[in-house]
């Protein structure tokens, strides 16, 4: 029976075969050696894709002490439109940039086509880096196993979901949502609207808290008190005033993040209701814009610091040969004015 080594030379002949070059050459392609021109690199890379040929570049780069540097993708999706401007986004890509820091790694920034995720797989098989952090799932949970499927280096930032090959890390989401609404039900609130991209899957899932804390309550979910909003901050107004248009029903709410939150509270105010007085509001990431809102904000505590190790321990894992399981990092609520503690009887 042919050894895996075996295999794997024939294959190599194959592919110097198709593309008219040397063993060597498609050897020193595939290890991403700048000294083979990028057409040829790029040409050698497909047809080893389209044979099934599998190398992991990042492991031989990191035995061979050849590259340092780790890819840090944060996917562009036009439909949900989150800048990279975000302050959650600019929080974790610190944090991991830090934890590379601290261990020897460079970082290399890239942003990518939320539709097109397989092209951040040309970051590793090109030699540029050695792994990958994706910042997000977004809608692409597919594409993601599909990069994992191709023994990538691959860590994503993200919730735990049915049927996942790739490694996620990710704050307690399920539990987020729960919190935040536990929280506004306990200021007497009944009637708390979920505000969010439910397309999302860490949304999704946040949602799902939401809707487990109304249950408890004896309160079954109103899909009337659920509003897709999107992320990017006019989006996010331009949704909120049209649902102010409609009638303010509701007396809590629960948003996906503090910058959504944020809009949320200049929406309610400009229609003529107060904060937290009409309607107390619960923002999620507790990012340092949360303390210097008017009210400050009630939010769910995402640990970014934390975040940013996790990710990068558990890519150094898969680099050493390791099985990486998912990893959910906890959450807790910090309370201030726009949604305040329960006065003390």
């Amino acid at each position: 029976m042919a050894t895996e080594a075996g295999k794997k030379r024939l294959q190599m002949a194959d592919i110097a075969r198709l593309a008219g070059v040397s063993v060597s050459t498609v050897s020193r392609a595939l290890a991403g050696n700048l000294a083979i021109n990028a057409e040829t690199r790029g040409r050698i890379v497909e047809l080893a894709r389209s044979l099934n040929y599998s190398i992991n570049i990042g492991a031989q780069n990191l035995r061979l002490q050849k590259n340092q540097t780790i890819a840090v993708v944060v996917p562009y999706d036009a439909k949900v439109r989150q800048h990279i401007s975000d302050p959650f986004f600019l929080s974790l890509v610190g944090a991991l940039a830090d934890a590379l820091t601290d261990r020897g790694y460079d970082m290399l920034l890239s942003r990518v086509d939320a539709d097109s995720l397989d092209s951040a797989a040309a970051l590793v098989e090109g030699g540029k880096a050695i792994g990958l952090v994706v910042v997000g799932q977004w809608r692409h949970h597919d594409q993601l196993n599909a990069l994992a499927a191709r023994r990538l280096p691959l860590v994503v930032w993200g919730g735990q979901l049915a049927r996942q090959l790739y490694c996620s890390v990710g704050g307690d989401n399920v539990m987020g949502g729960l919190l935040a609404t536990r929280h506004l039900l306990g200021l007497g609130r009944r009637r708390v609207l979920f505000a969010g991209d439910a397309r999302l899957p860490e949304v999704d899932l946040r949602r799902e808290g939401w809707r487990q804390a109304l249950r408890e309550a004896g309160i079954e979910p109103d899909p009337a008190l659920e509003l897709m909003v999107p992320f990017e901050a006019i989006g996010a107004r331009a949704r909120f005033d049209e649902r102010m248009a409609l009638g303010v029903d509701f007396d809590g709410l629960a948003a996906c993040s503090d910058l959504m939150a944020v809009q949320a509270v200049q929406a309610l105010r400009a229609a003529g209701h107060t904060v937290p007085g009409d309607v107390a509001v619960v923002g999620y990431d507790d990012m340092p814009i949360a303390t210097y809102t008017e009210p400050p904000l009630t939010s769910v505590h995402q640990p970014v610091l934390l975040a940013g190790e996790e990710l990068v321990e558990a890519l150094l894992a898969q680099l050493r040969g390791e099985a990486v399981a998912p990893r959910t990092l906890p959450v807790h609520l910090v309370t201030r004015a726009s949604a305040p503690a329960v006065a003390a009887a």
